[in-house]
This record gives C-alpha cells, sequence and structure tokens, in this order.
C-alpha cells in the first residue's frame, strides 16, 4: 500500500545522467513509496533495450546534429526527446505497482485542463486516436518502474529526421510514416508548456493517490553513484555494441512486437544470437539469445531449444509458441 509520495526532477538535460538518476531511484524505492520522476532530454534518441541502434535511427545525422543517442533498460521502440517533451517515471515496488492508477495521474492531469486522453494497445496513449505518450517498463528485484513520454511542443520536423521506423511497423499502425500517427498536447491546448504540465503532474499525483507529495532529497553520497551509473550509460559497448556482422537475418512482425534473429553460423551450429525487437518484455526477450547459441542451425533444435526458456506470464508463453510456429512455417 502506498503511504508516500514523493517528487524529484533532474535539473540538467544529459540523457545519460537523467537514466542514471531514474536507475538510482529504482533502486533506492522502498516499500510503500511511489516516486514520480519528471525529466527531459535535449536532442535525443532513445532505443529499446533490444533495439539496433543503426535500423532504428539515423545515427549519423544526430551525431552531426550534435544530438544523444540513448539505450534504455526498458523494452519497447524508439523514441524522440527535445524540450517541447517531458519524460516521466513512476518508481515503486513490485507490491505497490498499480499501471491504471499511474496513468491516472496522467488522465488526470490533461483532464484539468479540458483535455481528454485514453490508454490504447500495449503501451500508448492518446488523444482523438493520435498518440502523445509511448509507455515502456522495467522490473528489477522486488522495485520496477513505469516511464513513458508526453509530446507538449515537440519538433515534428526533427522528429522525422532522426527516428526511421520499418515499414512493416508502420503498416500494421495503418500511418505512412511516423509523424502522421502521433500529437502534441500544443495540437488540442496550444497555450500549454512543459513547466505548467510539471504542474499539474504534481497536484494530480497528491489527488489520485489522496496523500500529500514530499520533494525526494538525494542523500550525500548519491553523487559518486551517480557517475558511476551516468558512466555505464554513456559507454559506446552499451548503446552501440550489439552490432555485428551476420550470416543470416530472420525478421517478422507479431502482434506483441517486431523480432530480427541475427545468426552467425559456423559450421551448422549457431556460433552466435542476437536478437533485436522493440517488444515490450525487454529482459524476457533478451534472455532468449543464449538458448540459441550453441544449438544447430537446424528448425528443429531452434524451437527445442527456445522452449527451454523460462516463462513466468502468459505474454511469455504465447512469445515462445508465435516464434516456434514461425520458425516452423518458415521450414
Amino acid at each position: 500500500m502506498i503511504t508516500d509520495l514523493y517528487y524529484c526532477e533532474a535539473t540538467g538535460l544529459l540523457p545519460y545522467r537523467n537514466q542514471a538518476l531514474e536507475e538510482y531511484l529504482l533502486r533506492r524505492v522502498q516499500p510503500g513509496e511511489l516516486i514520480l520522476y519528471l525529466w527531459q532530454n535535449q536532442r535525443t534518441v532513445v532505443i529499446g533495450r533490444n533495439q539496433n541502434s543503426w535500423q532504428e535511427c539515423r545515427v549519423e545525422l544526430l551525431q552531426q546534429d550534435q544530438g544523444y543517442l540513448a539505450r534504455r533498460l526498458s523494452g519497447g521502440g524508439a523514441v524522440f526527446h527535445d524540450l517541447g517533451n517531458l519524460n516521466f517515471t513512476f518508481i515503486t515496488t513490485d507490491a505497490d505497482y498499480h499501471l491504471p492508477q499511474q496513468l491516472a495521474v496522467i488522465i488526470n492531469a490533461l483532464a484539468a485542463i479540458g483535455i481528454k486522453a485514453v490508454k490504447s494497445g500495449r503501451n500508448d496513449l492518446l488523444i482523438a486516436d493520435r498518440k502523445f505518450s509511448g509507455n515502456a517498463f522495467y522490473k528489477s528485484g522486488a522495485n520496477r518502474y513505469h516511464h513513458g513520454t508526453i509530446m507538449v511542443d515537440v519538433d515534428m520536423t526533427d522528429l522525422g529526421r532522426y527516428l526511421q521506423p520499418s515499414a512493416d511497423k508502420l503498416a500494421a499502425k495503418g500511418v505512412n510514416s511516423v509523424r502522421s500517427r502521433v500529437a502534441n498536447l500544443a495540437e488540442f491546448v496550444p497555450e500549454i508548456t512543459v513547466e505548467q504540465l510539471k504542474k499539474l503532474l504534481f497536484h494530480s499525483l497528491g489527488d489520485t493517490y489522496g496523500l500529500p507529495v514530499q520533494e525526494f532529497l538525494l542523500p550525500a553520497d548519491a553523487g559518486q553513484k551517480l557517475a558511476l551509473l551516468t558512466e555505464r550509460y554513456a559507454n559506446w559497448q552499451w548503446i552501440y555494441g550489439r552490432q555485428a556482422d551476420f550470416d543470416i537475418q530472420l525478421a517478422h512482425r507479431f502482434s506483441w512486437g517486431e523480432i530480427s534473429l541475427n545468426l552467425q553460423i559456423e559450421q551448422g551450429t549457431i556460433a552466435n544470437a542476437v536478437i533485436y525487437s522493440d517488444a515490450m518484455d525487454g529482459e524476457f526477450i533478451a534472455s532468449l539469445a543464449p538458448f540459441l547459441s550453441g544449438c544447430r542451425y537446424d528448425t528443429a533444435a531452434m524451437i527445442d531449444s527456445l522452449q527451454q526458456a523460462v516463462i513466468n506470464n502468459r505474454q511469455q508463453a504465447v512469445i515462445i509458441d508465435e516464434l516456434s510456429t514461425w520458425l516452423q512455417k518458415r521450414g
């Protein structure tokens, strides 16, 4: 049961530092606590845990424009951040985690200025059938978070320049460009600002949970821990290091997301396997590659190996079943 609400706002715009503070808060949160963390990044593309950076982002163009590429811990797809976007993270323990109530904080905040928002699909918030917020999820031990974007007045030209979603993903959503399916809050309430939205969320947090909101103050020893975490998120190997040359690429789009099996074959055996995906369950997808590495490059052997994966919920069982059926049909 939530008994203490906290509000924490990042002071800088560097994505790696902001990601570090998010993870620090995740490690720090205690039973009965919920922390709403608000943060902004300057000209940044953030990719999901298992995505191929070069396929999701025009990396050289982003670098040329002095932007940042970052990889997050959670699954899901690539998003663009600029100062017209506000990022939020709800951080709590597994026992106190309640997604509908967390989303209600955002929905109620917008209702206060006459905007009717609704949840749609696996991870989107919509206004008039257009997405203004994408959400993703991560769990570590007994703690977890739910984070996402809120597009207030994002530069749509930059968004379209830096993101390059696959044609299959766009076709599945019935649109011909990433820009055509998203919307800024400013389209519905032109006078809204990021600062105003922060205040609305602060008040909605207390109203939705019926508790006073306290500012989260970092302890004196936080600096060194944050520095180490920042270094890890900024590390080239973490952001780009999963790219490699592969002999075979098998790709397909399922209802739960896209997946690409990238395999290096030596003498009929899968010597190395890397899986790229925008599936929301990033940890589970990441856990599948070791089951393929070392097994024969043979449909039956691959299916048998994947079915050895540890399954903790129905969605994970669906993923294994659908992957197995797809591989079987490929022959």
